[in-house]
């Protein structure tokens, strides 16, 4: 890993950042990695210092097995040691620090006309009374408590309030249907489901109470439902004793399981004791989908996801005492669990906290939001911006975005034309872009730059951060070294990566660590130039072998998109007789343009121009949408099933828009060869 010698596509972070930054250059990165690889037992008892443990540890920092042939697959951090994430994001901050008069997030609702300021105190007093109410249900420490609620204050609190009480939170994105509800909350068996009446999402109301209800039906057909208790935050409108009438929203109600938020929590008292865990007992489970199967449920445990949350957000997004830092994710996701919740409470940060959509009431929402709150570190999706990118430089005009010092990316690899307009148009040439990437697996960021030590390469997520050790491998699971194409995996642990995935020991083992034994294996194809940069090619199932060629669809795909026609394109393989796999592109045109032969031909060759003639698409079909997921992810299952002529499309209750689908196959034999 050297300093990159290809000057001419570099980026170099501006001088200013680098005056205070907590890694000023490349060279004082290099020196800190190689510390955290060579000593990582002082490395991240450095780290530990800072938090507070009410017993210390007794065992090593970091102990595990990652090679299945030599026994069970294992992690541990800090065996021996106890402490509280809760009271080392919130009550450390007031009572050692004096921040309690500081703002911890700034929420902004699906209306601007509805907002909130909540400061640490505040925090910390309504967590202990959610805390009180849970106790109050019963909830012990091990218990699991499902939150099915949108991006409103209660959900900090109720997942803050479980980690209190030692409670294992399962977050469930309140997009996703009753049925993937009824999933989790059965696999978790959970004891307390707390949601709320409804929300909106721009324009349109959801009723979330009643999806609850019907997954808790769905629960009781299959098993006697777990759940004895459903606590009910009123988000939407005033209500009756029955039940809540408004406008359109009619809250269904059972009198001997449900309880008002508003109501439990009225008597219910300031202060709650927090639980004294175990390093390694469970703070989460969150659900992430298999390539085939039921969800994993991903287990994260209490002090190394402390330690590496807390030390990624730092360094990351490079962390001052006066930013204001805002992430567009939902917490029911891992990048709002760690990038919204426990990372940057753990700094002691401010963050706004956002319940709407990015183009609602108008285009220009985020932009609006970045000046209202004096935003300096900005983290949100490619797909985003993308999304945005449509409505042009304009609606950006309108709003002062001085402000932002440090943009971000995360769920994917970015294209570098939206890489490009993000840090030129968003950022004004000034705010270096950390493209980062990880998985709900890892817990945080382990490719990342570094804002102000890092030269950036549009597309590239760069670096490893501290302490963890990538390696690229072929098929046959030899490591390649230098320029190279192949597996992504990880030789060793970090604090925060998941321990099992719940109740499924062997899942895990096999799912991450039988391909390999000895290394973690992500599922993700990479690439390493020239200069040591990572780039992040696709999950392996979107890695497509061609003649004997193993091609990146991201890469596919990035070349489709820069032809001007294009606004997004999805890359599947289908089979063929002679090359054993051929591409078939699925591409979304931009307004008024017209799909035809002339275009066909126009992409072929841009692929073939930019990637080389073994890339050529066999098949190019127009794409009036692409099923993607509520959160934005592409659906590419679904597209390689069209592609192949496959009918059975299984369960599509994750999608926003099922009907895709329907005009996506029906439209399968007019994709131009």
């Amino acid at each position: 890993m050297v300093v990159p010698e290809s000057q001419d596509k570099l980026f170099h972070p501006p001088d200013d950042l680098q005056k205070d930054a907590h890694v000023p250059d490349f060279n004082s990165y290099l020196e800190i990695y190689r510390k955290s690889l060579e000593d990582p037992e002082a490395f991240w008892k450095e780290v530990a210092d800072e938090f507070f443990w009410k017993k210390p540890a007794t065992g090593p920092m970091l102990q595990y097995n990652f090679d299945v042939t030599k026994g069970s697959v294992y992690i541990k951090c800090m065996e021996g040691a106890k402490t509280n994430m809760c009271y080392n994001v919130l009550d450390r901050h007031v009572k050692e620090r004096n921040l309690g008069e500081k703002v911890a997030f700034h929420w902004e609702g699906n209306s601007p006309e509805h907002h909130l300021t909540i400061t640490y105190q505040q925090l910390l007093s309504r967590v202990c009374r959610c805390a009180n109410v849970l106790k109050k249900m019963g909830v012990k420490k091990g218990d699991r408590v499902s939150i099915y609620l949108p991006m409103i204050p209660e959900l900090i609190y109720t997942m803050l309030a479980c980690a209190r009480i030692g409670a294992v939170h399962s977050i469930v994105f309140a997009g996703f249907s009753s049925e993937s509800l009824c999933e989790r909350i059965m696999d978790a068996q959970s004891s307390v489901l707390v949601t709320a009446d409804g929300v909106y999402r721009g324009e349109k109301l959801i009723n979330l109470k009643q999806i609850s209800d019907e997954a808790l039906e769905k629960c009781g057909e299959k098993a006697p439902c777990s759940v004895t208790k459903c606590l009910v935050v009123n988000h939407q409108a005033p209500r009756t004793n029955s039940g809540t009438l408004c406008n359109k929203l009619l809250t269904p109600w059972d009198t001997k399981r449900d309880l008002w938020w508003d109501e439990a929590m009225a008597d219910s008292p300031e202060e709650c004791e927090p639980e004294w865990l175990d390093a390694e007992d469970p703070l989460f489970i969150l659900y992430t989908s298999g390539s085939t199967g039921k969800p994993k449920g991903v287990l994260h445990t209490t002090a190394g996801y402390l330690l590496y949350t807390s030390l990624t957000f730092k360094y990351v997004f490079d962390h001052h005492h006066d930013d204001v830092y805002w992430c567009t994710a939902d917490v029911g996701w891992i990048t709002g669990h760690s990038y919204i919740t426990y990372g940057p409470l753990a700094n002691g940060a401010t963050s706004v906290l956002f319940e709407g959509v990015p183009v609602y009431p108008h285009v220009g929402r985020f932009w609006e939001i970045i000046e209202k709150y004096r935003v300096n570190k900005f983290y949100t999706a490619p797909t985003a911006i993308r999304m945005l990118m449509k409505y042009g430089q304009e609606p950006l005009q309108k709003y002062d975005l001085s402000t932002l010092r440090i943009l971000g990316t995360v769920g994917e690899p970015i294209n570098p034309e939206a890489w490009q307009w993000y840090y030129e148009v968003v950022g004004q040439g000034r705010c270096p872009v950390v493209d980062t990437f990880w998985q709900t697996e890892t817990g945080g960021h382990v490719l990342t730059p570094l804002p102000a030590a890092t030269p950036l390469k549009p597309g590239s997520a760069t670096f490893p951060f501290f302490g963890v050790e990538p390696t690229i491998l072929n098929e046959h699971g030899e490591e390649l070294e230098g320029e190279a194409e192949g597996y992504l995996v990880f030789r060793r642990p970090w604090p925060g990566i998941m321990r099992t995935v719940y109740k499924n020991h062997e899942r895990f083992e096999s799912t991450y660590f039988r391909k390999f034994p000895g290394f973690y294996v992500t599922g993700d194809g990479c690439r390493r130039d020239k200069d040591g940069y990572y780039w992040i090619t696709g999950r392996i199932d979107d890695m497509l072998n061609v003649s004997g060629h193993l091609m990146s669809t991201a890469e596919v795909e990035a070349a489709l998109a820069q032809h001007p026609a294009v606004s997004e394109a999805a890359v599947v393989g289908r089979p063929h007789k002679v090359k054993g796999e051929c591409l078939h592109c699925f591409v979304t045109l931009k307004d008024c343009k017209e799909f035809n032969q002339k275009l066909v031909e126009e992409l072929k060759k841009q692929v073939r121009d930019r990637i080389g003639p073994i890339a050529t698409p066999d098949f190019i079909q127009n794409a009036p949408a692409l099923p993607k997921t509520r959160s934005g992810k592409i659906m590419r299952r679904i597209l390689r099933q069209i592609a192949r002529n496959e009918t059975d499309f299984g369960d599509l209750s994750t999608l926003a828009d099922p009907k895709v689908v329907e005009v996506l196959f029906s439209q399968r034999s007019e994709a131009a060869a």
